[in-house]
């Protein structure tokens, strides 16, 4: 997310000198970049934001997230490569682990050097070479290497597109807040919508390679890992034709005149840096965007102020990758005559299905709440959801071989579960995401609208580092309940 401060800090070259500062003689070039970077003293009104906006919003948000899910949602065809392989048990969490930490650190760099580039051009950059890495795993599920060989590229792909889609992160986010709050909601549902299609794809795939056999076949069943590999590279192909519609969808909304009402002066403060060099511009800005070195300032003063925000929507994400996937993957059906593969790609579908109807929900304002102790208070709240999964089909070694019945003895109630986890996820995240840099509903912000970018910025950077205190926190959870080390189990 981009730390762009808004159009309001720009004023008129001073008409007289003052006694402290130097005389700034006008340049018939600078006083032209600053006319261009005038904007409205206001954004649009958000009834007045034209639908296409809303819907390529929509679509940038599915970029978003379609790396994640690609990676998450292929789980089943990762395992199948990596089968009799040490690296097996462990894989969902390393891979977890390597995708979030990447995404932060890669994160912390775009948010400090967004001042540097145009969100336009980010966006194209990072969309296209996001394409060109789901391109390598379609590819991948035509050769069959070794497990370690693939084991390391999955993590290396994944850390790359990780790192991709922070950059891609920084550059949206920042523009859809500076939209509004209507904006951010279809931002927020394209990230839930993309992985019910993805997990969509993988139901179907699953279940039609499970389709007519017979319950014995069902309980003996061990796959050669062709059913996986046809669903993975049905996902992998269809993620990367997305990711280049979204490109072109994306140049189609920069070529808008709502486009470049509101972010005209992010595309062009680039350039005016490159036209006139940091102290002329300097010099010109008497009070413009503030410098480098009080970049770290603004955003530790607006940290503070959404203080609470930012710890529920880390809080969420800290609940929701503890467990999923690493431990869900793991639970299994209590239904001998369904397919463990199917009842897999199932728990996905579900769980994505509530987190979309979660996100779904914030676009009606009955049913919104923008209070920041509420929202911390539910986020809390989720933390329940751990002994619950925890009680659902799940076998310590000291049990294998030996019958035992779950305390959540039935596949409707695990799943009915997975529903409420999710739309408990989708809803928490979306609504801090929105309230956090709203200057309507977050009165810590008290108006001043150069913040706004900047607490997007933050909102969503704790977002990436719930993600990765919830992938460090899935080992002690599988700790837990395998009762071994997770780090060395095989």
């Amino acid at each position: 997310m981009s730390s762009h401060t808004s159009e309001a800090l720009y004023h008129p070259i001073p008409q007289a000198p003052v006694a402290t500062n130097p005389v700034v003689l006008p340049d018939p070039d600078t006083d032209q970049l600053e006319e261009e970077l005038q904007l409205p003293a206001n954004p649009p009104p958000e009834a007045a934001i034209d639908s296409r906006v809303i819907w390529i919003h929509f679509i940038l948000g599915c970029a978003i997230l379609l790396p994640w899910n690609v990676m998450i949602t292929a789980t089943p065809f990762f395992l199948s490569r990596l089968a009799n392989s040490p690296h097996k048990l462990t894989f969902t969490s390393y891979m977890s682990c390597a995708f979030t930490a990447s995404n932060f650190i890669f994160l912390a760099r775009a948010t400090i050097t967004s001042r540097q580039s145009s969100p336009a051009r980010r966006t194209l950059f990072s969309t296209l070479s996001l394409s060109v890495l789901t391109l390598l795993l379609t590819l991948s599920t035509f050769f069959h290497p070794s497990p370690g060989f693939f084991f390391a590229f999955v993590l290396l792909n994944a850390i790359a597109q990780a790192g991709l889609g922070s950059y891609l992160q920084t550059a949206i986010i920042v523009i859809a807040s500076l939209f509004g709050p209507t904006a951010v909601q279809a931002l927020m549902s394209g990230q839930a919508a993309v992985a019910v299609a993805v997990s969509g794809v993988q139901v179907f795939s699953a279940a039609a390679s499970v389709w007519g056999l017979s319950q014995e076949q069902i309980s003996t069943y061990v796959s050669n890992g062709e059913p996986e590999e046809k669903s993975a590279f049905l996902f992998f192909s269809l993620s990367t034709i997305f990711l280049i519609v979204t490109a072109a969808a994306h140049a189609w909304l920069v070529r808008m005149p709502a486009y470049k009402a509101v972010a005209r002066s992010l595309e062009l403060q680039k350039d005016i840096n490159e036209h006139t060099g940091s102290d002329e511009l300097h010099g010109l800005v008497s009070r413009g965007r503030n410098q480098p070195s009080n970049v770290k300032a603004d955003i530790l003063r607006v940290a503070k102020l959404n203080f609470t925000y930012e710890v529920a929507v880390c809080i969420v994400f800290v609940v929701t990758l503890s467990v999923y996937p690493p431990i869900t993957t793991s639970i299994l059906p209590t239904n001998p005559n369904t397919h463990p593969l199917l009842f897999s790609a199932v728990h996905f579908f579900v769980f994505n299905v509530g987190d979309l109807t979660g996100r779904y929900i914030c676009s009606f304002p009955k049913l919104l709440t923008w209070s920041a102790n509420r929202l911390l208070g539910i986020s809390l709240a989720r933390i329940l959801f751990i002994p619950l999964f925890l009680m659902c089909n799940l076998q310590h070694p000291s049990e294998i071989g030996t019958p035992s019945t779950p305390i959540i003895n039935s596949d409707f109630m695990f799943m009915f579960i997975m529903l409420f986890f999710g739309m408990s996820n989708g809803y928490v995240s979306s609504l801090c995401l929105m309230a956090a840099p709203s200057l309507e509903h977050n009165p810590r912000l008290q108006g001043r609208r150069e913040d706004v970018d900047v607490a997007a910025t933050v909102a969503s950077f704790c977002l990436v580092g719930g993600l990765v205190l919830g992938s460090i926190s899935s080992f002690a959870v599988r700790a837990a309940v395998c009762e071994c080390n997770p780090f060395v189990e095989r």
